[in-house]
């Protein structure tokens, strides 16, 4: 059975009485927290996404409020909000402008206003609840309902819901995901830090009809016990159309699921974050850990670069027994900014951790290369009148298992059949110019979008198969060495702020974090074991193709073979962003 962990936890220490289940003893635990003055305000902020239906039918009745207010009757009408969101909403299935708004502008001034009136001339227990409650009044006691982005796109996939705001529930999935992703997550995560920061109780919402909560308190100390020691996202696993095999058998995955194409290892703008309270378990948006601790997260330096941001990327492209990628290229920094708001690019890597015979990689142009000819190519194809010439125009090169391709953006690329991809890469997840897709329709039936226009004026044509050869492939160099370890840099690219290592160790090895998060993957070996050199935290074992984070603040750490990993040569790819 393999032992890949797809529901890591981390247990926190102290507060194992600080959590709750179920319904009745939430609201016990709410009323208990209720003061019993001639007027007690309590609201229930929520992310877009909570099911307010489930809210009012479980949770309010047993609360006994004297007056409760939905805050979405004041939200403004659905013409107002597209009329104000327009800009960045633009008319491309996939990609919009990084919104700057703030939640309020969502709110009619006038409705706002009547809704306070309200509450301050109430006695007894109020109840505000819904995303912005908060806006309302800042609440006697405040109950933040929260869950992870992921759950939210599979709620939308179901045609349970829509965007906020908005009766779009039958559209374009792309187009959902476009707007929550520019638009609404980007609002709320700016609404709900400072309220995360002063909560009673996080509401974990997760789970239809299985609630949990944890206290305000024992959420904020469980947040920074875990940037004191390594710890692991919840992965995700999607199918493609190029889906493959390998994931599936690997990490004992649905065996009736057609294929598995990505796995999101580490990506904490979209994975979850288990956080085990004694009893309860807690799922909240790892996210939330970045929004409240950065700095112990990420390290002065790279908080002071990227903010509240976590910059680095693992994830899995699984093409074993499935297709090639769509042929594709990434935005140069200038032009993420300008288009669409971003204010650092999809630079990429592609790690080979598995790969079957015959598989090859595609990056750069074959030199000699005319751009107009391969651009008229690219365009026949995209009108269906032939298939792009892939092999006149493009590099192949052999993909062996711990081969390590740079893919700097402005390159073009992608993974061919037959390889397990270990992505390591900037954070920026979705600004993929496909440029020729095979001729293939997506797993909705839809042809997927090709951006052309965009990756045209993003392609560098410098990057022919000479340069390419002494650049991207394999830059393999020898770093150190001990007895029964030795450590290579494998790049980044000189384009790319990450740098990465591979440490192969039969033996313990001493690393640290110097200051700034590191991002690891155990790449060879079954078993390994993080330790802190000064029993700091407690031991965290790895398993094969498990992405782990070590915070900045943890320092020294110590990575051993453990387990099936003893008596093997054991291989970590290590990340993090130069100084």
């Amino acid at each position: 059975m393999p032992n890949y962990d797809k529901q890591p936890e981390v247990r926190v220490e102290g507060y194992d009485d600080s959590a709750w289940a179920g319904w009745a003893a939430i609201a016990a635990a709410v009323s208990q927290r209720l003061s019993r003055q001639p007027h007690t305000v309590l609201v229930i902020d929520c992310y877009p996404g909570v099911r307010l239906p489930e809210l009012e039918d479980k949770l309010l009745p047993l609360l006994g409020a004297d007056l409760t207010i939905n805050v979405e009757t004041a939200r403004r009408s659905e013409q107002a909000i597209h009329d104000l969101l327009a800009r960045h909403l633009t008319d491309d299935r996939v990609f919009g402008v990084l919104s700057c708004h703030q939640l309020v502008e969502f709110f009619d001034p006038t409705a706002l206003t009547a809704l306070r009136k309200q509450v301050s001339d109430a006695s007894g227990l109020t109840v505000i609840y819904g995303p912005g409650a908060a806006l309302v009044h800042q609440g006697d006691v405040l109950v933040y309902a929260d869950l992870p982005r992921w759950e939210i796109q599979q709620r939308m996939r179901r045609g349970e819901q829509g965007n906020w705001g908005v009766e779009n529930q039958n559209e374009d999935m792309l187009r959902r995901y476009k707007r929550a992703f520019f638009i609404e997550w980007r609002v709320f995560d700016r609404h709900k830090t400072p309220l995360l920061k002063r909560a009673d109780f996080l509401l974990d919402t997760t789970l239809a009809d299985a609630p949990a909560m944890v206290s305000g308190e024992a959420l904020r100390e469980g947040l920074e016990q875990t940037t004191r020691q390594p710890f692991r996202v919840v992965p995700f696993f999607d199918p493609g159309v190029w889906g493959g095999q390998w994931m599936k058998n690997q990490f004992d995955l649905d065996p009736t699921a057609p294929n598995y194409a990505w796995c999101f290892d580490c990506v904490p703008e979209e994975n979850s974050l288990l956080l085990r309270f004694g009893k309860v378990r807690i799922e909240i948006p790892s996210q939330d850990l970045v929004l409240l601790y950065p700095r112990p997260l990420l390290g002065e330096k790279v908080h002071a670069r990227f903010g509240a941001e976590f910059p680095i990327r693992f994830d899995f492209l699984d093409t074993i027994g499935g297709q090639n990628l769509s042929f594709q290229v990434h935005p140069l920094t200038e032009y993420i900014q300008q288009q669409f708001g971003m204010h650092y690019t999809q630079d990429e890597s592609y790690y080979i951790l598995e790969a079957e015979p015959g598989a090859t990689v595609y990056l750069g142009t074959r030199t000699g290369t005319e751009p107009q000819a391969m651009l008229d190519d690219l365009a026949q194809a995209e009108r269906g009148e032939k298939a792009f010439d892939d092999a006149r125009f493009v590099n192949q090169f052999p993909a062996r298992k711990h081969d390590h391709f740079l893919i700097p953006a402005g390159t073009v690329h992608c993974s061919g059949a037959g390889t397990m991809v270990l992505e390591i890469s900037a954070t920026p997840y979705i600004f993929t110019f496909k440029l020729w897709d095979w001729g293939r329709v997506g797993l909705d039936g839809l042809p997927r979008p090709v951006h052309l226009h965009h990756g045209e004026q993003v392609i560098d044509w410098s990057r022919d198969t000479a340069w390419v050869e002494e650049n991207l492939v394999n830059r393999i160099e020898p770093v150190a060495e001990g007895e029964g370890w030795r450590e290579e840099r494998t790049g980044l690219h000189e384009r790319e702020f990450i740098e990465t290592r591979r440490h192969w160790f039969s033996a313990p090895v001493i690393h640290h974090t110097d200051g700034g998060v590191n991002v690891l993957n155990l790449v060879e070996g079954a078993q390994a074991r993080v330790e802190s050199p000064t029993g700091a935290f407690a031991p965290f074992v790895v398993n094969y193709a498990e992405t782990f984070i070590i915070p900045a603040a943890v320092g020294a750490y110590r990575i051993s073979p453990y387990g099936d990993g003893v008596g093997q040569t054991l291989a970590t790819m290590k990340a993090w962003v130069r100084g």
